[in-house]
């Protein structure tokens, strides 16, 4: 006998329909998973303990159509095993697979009933009477001509002879092609604009041959993926046609449905369409050629499908976007949401319907490119990027490279086109200073200038929420976070843990070939947001009574629990300024610094009495009793061991005592600044350090006895004689009492073959880390196991937390929403619960 073969959707609703006695459960468990099945005696049996108990129907069907739903919205293939013979059993199950989107399929086991009986005579669990078969056989020979009509959208009658007979396919869905890696490049709208797409290709690397057919290649076997929108508007429609038809066709590209490429199609159709939007330029070029080329239109864009969803499920493309919950599936609500988008139902004043900002609510882990509404710049949200940069109205034709996510763009040849509505118009409508919890809790997906995007864990932005809410100063305020900083990789050199050697070959291993290093200041990181007056502050930052301004740690928190002393210690900075001349220098009546406070002691002096000290008065007074009793043994080794780690502790002791001094007053202070972060219309992370230590020293000559220089080295690294001298200095000095030194490069902000490199390496003093790693690190076996460590992960966050620092500020200084500056700070110190050695 022939082998029936069935094709089901790999995503769908599957309705075993039957008779009681026909086979279903012995079908199912043939064909199916376990764990895909869900049968109704089954969920009888869960809510009464009996398979059989008629009076727990509808308990049990309640249960299994919640587990189907489940199952569905989970993606995964659901069977359901009952009669599903009576429309009105049949009908909430096919609404379920619509809520969820999935086909619903129909396998019917049509076996005589007399065959029906005689196997439920065989059972005693069965002790129904024939009528009950009697009347499911007589309701499925009356239901099967409108299965189709009540929504299947297969259905596969199989008679006795054939049930055994039978082998399921599976089939992807047509988005399916989580198998297709890439790379691609995305390309936004072209709207007719083929000189622009055939130049941009051009840019991306694509070669173009011949014209008739378009024969396209790249030499690294990239694929072209469309957003839709090739058609309207534009002058040359056929032509962008003609050499996207031919790629897809060639499998060098892939494309989606958009709004006007469905209208076009329906009106070469011969359908009743309005005329407008670009249409009628379309139906005018399209009028110059051929039937044939008109008919493989038709036929192309009644092919194009509402999404793709590529490389394993971490890449969709639809026309106007998605929700997450809708990636992968089919139904005509996803079709048109995928081509048309979400409207708020309202219309705008220019007479077009205001679209919904759904990718706000994009919560999804798949990364969603789409385009459809024009804006001036691609544009990041969530995991969501709209391409749509409005060529055809004069702007930009854009494409994203994947995986990469760089951003290639060719500019109009000029405007096409004149948009009925502004480009932008409406595009952002929230209250600038308004902070939403929702923009911060989940895993949250961070775009940056330098890095792309970073991803912030829920574990890690949970900890941070805890800090912001109970602990931080106005966020108003808070508009950058200062990175952690990796040390060197560890020191060859015996009896050292880290030495410039390291640090200096990391930066000429990157290209850099200047690099100044900088005296790294022993007190607490702390920025300052000062403004020459109060009316400034209140301004610049939309605060009231702030004063000049604030001063807070690089967790957010205010640096001072005295707000009297914070606003003398604001006052005396702002004069410093005065004096100096910055302000007017500076043209702004505001400014943010990166700065170092002393004396450590200053906000340390708990972590100083409760962890360091007593370790040090405690050895102290121990180990030489203990060195002197070993003596007296006759142990001279261990008397000579416990004389060495007494004079470790002695120099732990020294170590952090000369950090420490009585502060009773503002006079008491020490600030080194050494950024100079921003002012009004000044982002100056793109400066080169050199400019930002000059102006330090001119605000250290404003009040010397206050504001602190930072000495420095400038290092020419092919220089030998240059390198051998700052390892000196950094030797001498450090063993005078400097903590270390940080190496920068001069230029602030450098960009290596893989993205930014490190914006700086302290190197910390032999003596200051027996403060991070304890008095006896320098010993010989603690030494040889410290050296194993690795600064990988380190230097991984200290990037990450560089580039959302720079993106905080960035935005601030461009006058961006609250909300844009704070999703960036608020990432920073989310990274910091990330775990990573912290005395690294």
């Amino acid at each position: 006998m022939t082998e029936t073969v069935i094709t089901i959707p790999q995503l769908s609703l599957v309705l075993l329909v039957g008779p009681s006695g026909s086979g279903k459960s012995s079908f199912g468990r043939k064909h199916f998973l376990k764990t895909e099945v869900i049968s109704s005696d089954y969920c009888r049996g869960l809510v009464s303990d009996d398979e059989n108990d008629q009076s727990a129907t509808k308990d049990a069907f309640e249960v299994l159509n919640f587990i189907a739903g489940k199952r569905l919205a989970a993606g995964k293939l659901t069977v359901i095993d009952a009669t599903n013979v009576q429309p009105e059993a049949r009908r909430p199950l096919i609404d379920l697979a619509r809520k969820h989107h999935v086909i619903p399929v129909a396998i019917v086991l049509d076996v005589p009933r007399e065959v029906c009986l005689k196997r439920n005579e065989a059972r005693p669990d069965r002790n129904f009477g024939k009528g009950v078969v009697w009347g499911q056989a007589e309701a499925l020979r009356r239901s099967l001509k409108g299965l189709k009509r009540e929504g299947f959208g297969h259905v596969t009658v199989l008679d006795a002879a054939g049930i055994d007979n039978v082998r399921i396919e599976r089939q992807p869905l047509w988005p399916d092609k989580r198998d297709v890696t890439g790379p691609f490049d995305l390309i936004g709208d072209v709207h007719g604009c083929f000189d622009e797409l055939e130049a941009l290709m051009t840019k991306l690397g694509y070669v173009i041959e011949g014209r008739t057919p378009y024969r396209v290649t790249h030499p690294e076997g990239r694929r072209l993926v469309f957003v839709g929108d090739l058609v309207d508007r534009g002058p040359k429609t056929p032509e962008v046609l003609r050499i996207v038809m031919d790629m897809v066709k060639d499998g060098r590209a892939f494309c989606v449905a958009g709004n006007h490429d469905e209208k076009l199609r329906k009106a070469l159709q011969g359908r009743d369409v309005k005329v407008n939007h670009g249409l009628a330029e379309s139906l005018e070029q399209l009028s110059h050629e051929t039937p044939e080329f008109k008919q493989d239109v038709v036929r192309f864009l009644d092919g194009l499908i509402s999404h793709y969803v590529f490389d394993g499920g971490k890449l969709a493309v639809s026309h106007a976007g998605l929700k997450e919950h809708y990636i992968g599936r089919g139904s005509p609500r996803i079709r048109s949401f995928a081509m048309f988008g979400e409207t708020t139902g309202e219309i705008d004043e220019f007479g077009l319907p205001v679209r919904y900002n759904w990718a706000r609510d994009y919560r999804g882990d798949t990364l969603l490119v789409y385009g459809h509404t024009p804006i001036p710049e691609p544009e990041w949200l969530n995991r969501t990027i709209n391409l749509d940069t409005g060529c055809v109205f004069g702007g930009k034709l854009t494409a994203m490279r994947y995986p990469e996510k760089e951003i290639v763009q060719v500019d109009a040849s000029r405007v096409y086109c004149e948009p009925v509505r502004p480009i932008g118009y409406g595009q952002e409508t929230r209250d600038a200073d308004m902070l939403d919890i929702d923009d911060v809790t989940g895993k949250r997906i961070v775009e940056t200038e330098l890095s792309r995007n970073i991803v912030i864990r829920e574990e890690n932005a949970m900890a941070a929420l805890e800090v912001m809410s109970r602990f931080a100063v106005d966020p108003r305020l808070l508009i950058y976070l200062p990175p952690t900083m990796s040390p060197p990789e560890t020191s060859g050199l015996d009896g050292w843990l880290e030495h410039p050697a390291e640090a200096f070959d990391y930066y000429r291993r990157q290209g850099v070939a200047t690099v100044v290093a900088e005296e790294k200041h022993m007190g607490s990181r702390a920025v300052v947001v000062l403004g020459r007056d109060a009316d400034a502050v209140s301004r610049r930052f939309g605060t009231t009574g702030a004063g000049l301004g604030t001063v807070y740690t690089r967790t957010g928190r205010a640096f001072f629990a005295d707000k009297a002393m914070e606003d003398a210690f604001l006052a005396r900075l702002s004069k410093a300024m005065e004096t100096a001349g910055l302000w007017a220098h500076l043209g702004s009546d505001w400014v943010c610094l990166d700065t170092e406070i002393m004396p450590w002691s200053a906000k340390a002096m708990a972590l100083i009495e409760q962890q360091y000290a007593p370790v040090g008065a405690a050895a102290a007074h121990v180990l030489p009793i203990a060195a002197e009793l070993l003596a007296r043994a006759g142990q001279a080794d261990m008397a000579e061991k416990a004389e060495a780690r007494a004079g470790m502790v002695s120099a732990y002791r020294d170590a952090y005592r000369r950090y420490c001094w009585d502060v009773r007053g503002i006079g008491d202070y020490r600030i080194a600044p050494f950024h100079v972060l921003a002012h009004e219309g000044g982002f100056n992370l793109d400066r080169d350090h050199l400019w930002h230590l000059d102006l330090i020293d001119r605000l250290c000559a404003g009040d010397p006895g206050f504001v602190t220089t930072t000495r420095r080295q400038v290092v020419d690294l092919s220089d030998a004689a240059r390198v051998a001298a700052a390892t000196q200095w950094w030797e001498d000095e450090t063993a005078a009492g400097m903590e270390g030194m940080v190496v920068k490069p001069v230029d602030f902000t450098v960009k290596g073959q893989k993205g930014v490199i490190q914006p700086g390496v302290k190197c910390r003093g032999r003596e200051y880390l027996r403060i991070i790693y304890g008095p006896e690190y320098t010993a010989p076996e603690n030494l040889s196991r410290l050296k194993a460590r690795s600064v990988g992960a380190k230097r991984s966050l200290a990037q990450r937390e560089y580039a959302l620092g720079y993106e905080a500020l960035k935005r601030f200084v461009a006058g961006e929403p609250l909300y844009r500056v704070h999703e960036a700070v608020f990432g920073v110190l989310a990274l910091e619960s990330e775990p990573v050695d912290p005395r690294l």
